[in-house]
């Protein structure tokens, strides 16, 4: 058995797929297994197959050709990207002319900077998350790069202060605790701090390992190194010290509709300054919370979530309402559809059907 991550074991059959007791997953969902296998690589998105097996009770073979055929079929996908320390982040709130959304939305979509994409039903058309080197390079991609283009009709932006949580610190919670305690990892979201201004780029071979995997965040060393012309050696190197130093964020993402999670919901919430860091935090540990930011603007807290149904949204309201008094709900809007996530492309379902490289505009 490989010590890369990425590598299936050798001398498996093509169709190897051993049944397994949490049931077999359809030709366009998920079964429990391979819920949790999704659970089990948000926690250790690099885990090789024979720890993510041992963790969910199944052969390493097993493990990894279920992730293929999920990997394959556009249900599940790892990638990597910038660590949050080392961007300048913004969440643009763009209004379209009648007849114009369509191709605001494709324009939008194909900026390598606009890392992801949602269209939404509310009092703005298209939520846009976008990321620049720093605030004058910010400025000049939202208002040149979007608000130029033909068919807008406004832009609200909102500056990323503390990142509290995000994808790659939200879990689909379909393994047991004794399961999840057997991949270490984080125990929770911890807070990060976006950049105001222009850092160091990366070296020349940590952006080429960043596109690697933004690509294939489980690519074996060898195959790594192959693909960024450095040696095993180096890859191993240059990665283990990324992750060591908080440089890259690697995650699991699926396709949520087809999960269960078919409603995405954005918060724009108020809560006093002086609860903001414990508030952000308690909400970014909450089960639907996918997404928990501090933001400029007169709503200081902005929150995403994914949710069984638009049924699930009083429910949810009401838990905030229970266990946060202190904060106000100032608006909420649906999700229609999310055509972009962290550069992957999706389908109506959610599938991931393409990718547009991640990329910080000039400055």
């Amino acid at each position: 058995m490989s010590a890369n991550p990425g590598e299936l074991p050798e001398n498996i059959p093509v169709d190897a797929l051993a049944p397994d007791s949490r049931g077999e997953g359809s030709a366009v969902g998920f079964s429990e297994l391979d819920l949790a296998l999704v659970d089990a690589l948000q926690a250790a998105p690099r885990a090789p197959w024979t720890r993510i097996g041992q963790a969910l009770g199944v052969d390493a073979t097993t493990a990894a050709r279920r992730f293929e055929r999920l990997r394959a079929g556009g249900l599940a996908w790892v990638t990597a990207y910038d660590a949050a320390k080392t961007a300048t982040v913004a969440y643009v709130e763009v209004r379209c002319r009648p007849r114009a959304f369509d191709r605001v939305s494709a324009a939008v979509t194909a900026l390598p900077w606009v890392f992801s994409v949602d269209e939404t039903a509310g009092d703005f058309d298209l939520f846009l998350s976008v990321a620049a080197p720093d605030l004058p390079a910010l400025g000049r991609a939202v208002h040149r790069g979007i608000g130029a283009l033909r068919g807008v009709r406004s832009t609200r932006t909102r500056l990323g202060i503390t990142l509290y949580g995000e994808g790659r610190d939200w879990r689909m919670r379909a393994m047991n605790p004794a399961e999840r305690a057997g991949l270490g990892g984080p125990h929770g979201p911890r807070p990060r701090s976006y950049s105001t201004h222009l850092h160091e780029r990366p070296a020349p071979q940590d952006q080429a390992l960043l596109g690697a995997l933004g690509a294939d965040g489980r690519l074996g060393y060898a195959e790594l190194g192959a693909r960024t012309g450095m040696s095993e050696h180096t890859a191993r190197r240059r990665l283990q010290r990324m992750i060591r130093d908080g440089d890259i964020s690697l995650r699991c993402d699926l396709a949520h509709p087809l999960a269960g999670l078919s409603t995405m919901v954005v918060y724009r919430t108020s809560v006093p300054h002086a609860l903001l860091e414990q508030t952000g935090n308690a909400l970014a540990r909450l089960e639907h919370v996918r997404m928990c930011v501090s933001v400029s603007g007169p709503y200081n807290l902005l929150v995403l979530v994914w949710l069984h149904g638009l049924g699930a949204v009083d429910p949810f309201e009401a838990l905030l309402a229970e266990r946060f008094p202190v904060l106000e709900v100032q608006d909420r809007t649906v999700a229609l559809h999310s055509p972009k996530r962290m550069g992957w492309l999706l389908d109506e379902q959610g599938r991931a059907a393409g990718r547009v490289p991640l990329g910080l505009p000039e400055h």
